[in-house]
């Protein structure tokens, strides 16, 4: 190989070599800036994650947490409220362990100037309701300067007439539905579809009137008889709660405690109520104290949660064993 040749070779193989270097030192800085970027970009997540979590554990807390009414007033006098809305059984918002709590809260606080009972129900079971006509009652024994009133908005009915009669006032919107003092037990009964269906009923049981009332099978006349007198003396014992909690304020008619209803003004000019107000009126004018705080509990989010993860389980559960079957 000539000298010419040899050094052709040797400036191609440094060519080569200074290429070679350069595509490795961009490479190595594409390589170095992309790790760069995704340690960036892991740092920027969990900064994000971490504030995220602070967040929403706040918002928990928050929500969830125990709420201060005597902070909520600011340490002032104030009227407490507390709602009686839709049905009122032992399963619902409007249960009577819920009410007393919030009446015995309110009855215990030292700013509470007066409590409102916000009614807007059509009744349910009298059981509950006498349970919370029992605990006004109570409430006002003990502590007879602090005026307990009902403030129906639209309306009032049944085992809510019930709750509002241990109230030392009730007050209405003219247009309120007010009464319905009365008792009910009804049903369906489906012995002749069964028999145009050509179905057999087979009923076996433990006593003669276990099947009381049984909906496929034709009317016992003791049966009903004693249900009858059941209902009767129930009603009796509602009639006798609203003539205590209303006294001589009523005036009695033919139909009061036949589960008539009637319209607010009706209720006034017939004892079953005292006045025209609202809760603003009520708690400003009446009871002295403008300033209002529900003290209605309520469930708290963690409650609700676990009650939905209780219940999704549940019926995960109750799936995955109506699945499995023998073969």
């Amino acid at each position: 190989m000539s000298e010419s040749q040899s050094d052709h070779k040797a400036k191609a193989e440094t060519t080569n070599s200074n290429q070679s270097n350069w595509e490795r030192a961009v490479l190595e800085k594409l390589v170095f800036a992309a790790v760069g970027e995704q340690r960036r970009a892991r740092y920027w997540g969990i900064f994000f994650k971490s504030l995220f979590a602070v967040y929403l554990g706040v918002s928990l807390w928050l929500i969830a947490g125990p709420f201060d009414r005597e902070s909520a007033s600011g340490g002032n006098k104030h009227t407490a409220v507390i709602d009686v809305t839709g049905v009122i059984a032992g399963d619902t918002e409007s249960s009577a362990d819920n009410i007393i709590a919030g009446l015995r809260d309110a009855a215990d606080s030292k700013n509470v100037k007066g409590i409102i009972l916000h009614l807007n129900t059509p009744g349910g079971s009298p059981v509950q309701a006498g349970y919370v006509y029992d605990e006004i009652r109570r409430v006002k024994k003990e502590k007879p300067d602090l005026p307990i009133l009902a403030v129906v908005s639209d309306m009032c009915a049944s085992g809510g007439y019930y709750i509002a009669a241990a109230a030392d006032k009730i007050y209405v919107h003219p247009s309120s539905v007010v009464g319905s003092i009365g008792v009910i037990m009804n049903g369906f009964g489906f012995v002749d579809t069964i028999k145009m269906l050509g179905a057999e009923r087979r009923l076996i049981t433990g006593g003669a009137h276990k099947a009381l009332l049984d909906p496929f099978g034709p009317v016992d006349a003791v049966e009903k008889e004693r249900i009858q007198q059941l209902v009767d003396q129930i009603h009796l014992q509602f009639i006798d709660a609203v003539k205590q909690g209303r006294g001589n304020r009523l005036k009695e008619t033919p139909d009061m405690f036949s589960g008539m209803v009637w319209a607010g003004s009706e209720a006034i000019a017939l004892g079953l109520a005292d006045d025209v107000g609202d809760i603003r009126h009520v708690a400003k004018d009446i009871i002295g104290a403008e300033d209002r705080v529900n003290y209605t509990p309520q469930e708290q989010l963690l409650d609700r949660l676990s009650h939905q993860l209780g219940s999704s389980f549940g019926h995960s559960i109750s799936g995955f064993l109506e699945s499995v079957k023998f073969q």
